[in-house]
């Protein structure tokens, strides 16, 4: 403590002007002690002059003492040292009580209004805000052909309403405000953002919607396909630079038909269209593609087989096995004529629409598999293990595994549609340990599967994929 006294009175620039003041109070005193000397010898009020003197020496000295402590303590005008000394407080209290006072509850929200194009517009909305103590954390500006839509990400103080705050904000000029809760998520930079979305995209095919997803925030995509099920053309297509209607987008889907983002709450601005449709470009131009990253899992009764992504690239070993497979396997599993069975293999092994994980033994052959739906806003999951690998744990391995591949997308429950009499799948949601709702027409099950009491991990799914094989025993 003593060094760094030390070092800081060595900082301090040599005050001249109060030398020369003190040598001139020094230079009257003795002036004034000759005048009262001379007067004690010579006057009869000597005694007198000399009470009075010692008492205005005394009063001089203390004043004296009182203006050297406050003037040798006061930081310099210009800091130059880069000291941490704090400043003093503006408030009459003390710097003290301030670092003792408790800190305020703050919460996130991810705000967006429209301002005019004009000087000021920005500056009056930033004084609104500052005026309730709103700290602006990140601010994105998408011009307009009249003027700007600013998005802010504000941590304000947990007592200010949401509805306080557009108010407040339509008073100081924004116009079609909306807010939202944010995490800590947001608080990752635009660019930083968009790399990481591109860098999922380019891992994954299926990760296309998520990443549009996540960079759109709360919207409803649609992969519309150019060939029903059917095989019948649907008419869904978009041209190659797309289309943006406000609240809707359309932008051609590389792999045929169209890709449909709706935001009925809020219009799509040009910025966020381009950054959508450069998304869209990247992915048709590295055409398809799934992680190769597998796992070889060890049944109870000493089997090996391996459970990987699946893509179209698997159409013959998905057929083959539908072959293999009973009528009433492919009944559970379709709800319809088993004959259409094989129609439905093109679709489901598309990674546009999901993510399927496959089963394969040791000799290569497909025995099971496993799709993740992305329907909208909603996600499914369905399940096929052939006859003779049924009631080994294949169908519960394959589910956990969706449903965590659905709490990686950010996805707040899962759904099955089976049959009643479907015992096997029943059990295997159950298994979940998951809160579930069931729903019974007309002998068609559906389970919802609610993902909020799932944590998910702590890492983006980009990061988690890894080439090469991993051994695990199955208990």
């Amino acid at each position: 403590m003593t060094d760094v006294t030390s070092a800081k009175s060595a900082r301090r620039p040599h005050h001249w002007r109060r030398d020369l003041i003190e040598l001139a109070a020094l230079f009257t005193a003795v002036v004034v002690a000759d005048t009262v000397a001379k007067t004690v010898v010579r006057g009869a009020e000597g005694p007198y002059m000399l009470v009075f003197s010692a008492i205005a020496l005394i009063a001089t000295a203390t004043f004296h003492t009182w203006w050297a402590r406050r003037h040798s303590h006061a930081p310099p005008a210009t800091d130059t040292g880069g000291g941490s000394t704090p400043p003093p407080p503006t408030d009459g209290g003390t710097t003290e009580r301030d670092e003792a006072a408790e800190p305020v509850a703050a919460v996130l929200w991810r705000m967006r209004t429209t301002v005019r194009d004009t000087p000021g517009s920005l500056a009056a909305l930033c004084t609104a805000l500052a005026r309730h103590r709103v700290d602006i954390l990140t601010l994105q500006t998408h011009p307009l052909a009249e003027g700007t839509v600013d998005e802010f990400l504000l941590r304000a103080p947990a007592e200010l309403q949401a509805n306080h705050l557009t108010r407040e904000i339509a008073a100081a000029g924004g116009s079609s405000t909306w807010i939202e809760r944010a995490d800590a998520h947001d608080l990752v930079d635009t660019p930083t953002r968009l790399l990481g979305l591109a860098t999922r995209t380019a891992l994954d095919a299926a990760e296309l919607p998520l990443a549009l997803r996540q960079l759109l925030g709360r919207c409803t995509i649609h992969s519309l396909p150019a060939v029903s099920l059917t095989g019948r053309p649907t008419g869904e297509s978009a041209p190659v630079e797309g289309i943006l209607e406000e609240t809707v987008m359309r932008l051609r889907d590389p792999g045929g038909g169209a890709i449909t983002i709706e935001r009925p709450y809020l219009p799509f601005t040009p910025t966020e269209f381009a950054r959508a449709r450069a998304l869209v470009e990247l992915d048709a131009r590295l055409g398809p593609r799934v992680p190769r990253s597998q796992d070889v899992l060890t049944l109870p009764e000493g089997n090996e087989i391996t459970v990987r992504r699946a893509d179209q690239r698997d159409l013959v070993a998905a057929r083959a096995m539908h072959d293999r497979c009973s009528e009433r396997t492919l009944s559970l599993r379709y709800h319809g004529p088993v004959s259409d069975a094989d129609r439905y293999l093109t679709h489901l092994l598309s990674p546009r629409f999901g993510r399927t994980l496959a089963v394969q033994t040791a000799s290569g052959r497909l025995v099971a598999l496993g799709h993740l739906f992305w329907d909208g806003d909603e996600t499914e999951v369905a399940l096929m293990v052939e006859d003779d690998w049924q009631r080994r744990g294949i169908g519960s391995e394959l589910l956990g595994r969706l449903v965590a591949m659905a709490v990686e997308a950010g996805c707040e429950s899962v759904y099955a549609v089976t049959q009643s009499s479907n015992t096997g799948m029943v059990a295997a949601m159950r298994a979940l340990n998951l809160p579930l709702d069931y729903q019974i027409e007309e002998g068609t099950l559906v389970i919802t599967a609610r993902l909020a009491a799932t944590a998910a991990r702590s890492r983006p799914p980009y990061e988690e994929l890894q080439d090469g094989t991993h051994q695990r025993a199955e208990r």
